[in-house]
């Protein structure tokens, strides 16, 4: 009945926040977490449209950090939201840069797109990219896209601005954020041992235990390491919507968590 990781087309999300909420309820979903990635622009429609239901709105985000040269994802909960906007509208202008620059190679490279005009509060990012190829005739789905070109380490990746996961989890802890490391298993620059202990360390609060890529080992080490570490249990579907075609990559509470694990997030955020 939980869900603390879920997008809308505020970042890379298919649906709007109105049609998330709507689909949550459906789905039997009584706790939402709006996570969308460097934007928290979602927040008031999606509570605008949960208003009528029995569902309640966790106010979050993804924030986007670099670490041994890889992407590392933030989850932070609870943010106060006037101390967030200044630094997230400056993440926002490093991912359109960071999409131009990635729309620049592909040009090279015999590829030219363009870009969907992006709303106020929206973050653009890979999704929009190689849904921009898929409409342009150049491949067939959009994970063609990731996996020959935009893909990490293809010929028209670029990586994110450098901002450290020390600078992120300081931002989210500032502005009075439950800082979350997001599907550590997705990390590929280094071991979840160490990285954990250096987010820690920096003030880490909590790791995403529950998500559809880990593995129930994967999810015992890391329950096993939060309770070394006294860390928080979070987990989500990191649900982004169909896809044009209306396949969909996870779907809404399929993890089948329980309402008690935010009971303790709201606990550490007041």
């Amino acid at each position: 009945m939980l869900e603390l990781h879920c997008h809308t087309t505020y970042s890379d999300g298919t649906l709007t926040p109105t049609q998330l909420v709507e689909r949550a309820v459906g789905a039997g979903v009584r706790a939402l977490a709006i996570t969308d990635h460097d934007t928290v622009s979602g927040w008031d429609e999606a509570i605008a449209a949960a208003a009528p239901y029995p569902l309640e709105i966790v106010p979050g985000l993804e924030l986007s950090t670099v670490h041994n040269g890889c992407s590392l994802h933030i989850l932070g909960f609870y943010p106060d939201r006037q101390r967030l906007d200044s630094p997230l509208r400056d993440a926002r202008a490093g991912r359109f840069r960071r999409a131009t620059q990635m729309v620049e190679k592909l040009a090279e490279l015999g590829y030219p797109i363009e870009l969907p005009e992006m709303q106020g509060g929206m973050a653009p990012g890979r999704p929009h990219i190689a849904a921009a190829m898929v409409k342009a005739g150049y491949v067939q789905t959009p994970q063609e896209a990731f996996d020959r070109w935009i893909g990490e380490g293809k010929s028209a990746y670029v990586h994110y601005e450098k901002f450290s996961i020390q600078e992120g989890i300081a931002l989210l802890r500032n502005c009075g954020a439950i800082p979350v490391w997001a599907h550590p298993y997705l990390f590929r620059g280094g071991d979840i041992e160490t990285v954990l202990a250096e987010m820690v360390e920096a003030g880490l609060m909590g790791v995403e235990v529950y998500h559809p890529t880990h593995t129930p080992f994967q999810v015992a080490h890391l329950k096993r390491l939060c309770a070394e570490y006294n860390l928080l249990i979070t987990g989500g579907s990191d649900y982004h919507g169909p896809s044009s075609k209306g396949e969909e990559r996870t779907t809404l509470n399929q993890l089948n968590l329980p309402l008690q694990l935010l009971e303790a997030l709201k606990t550490a955020a007041s």
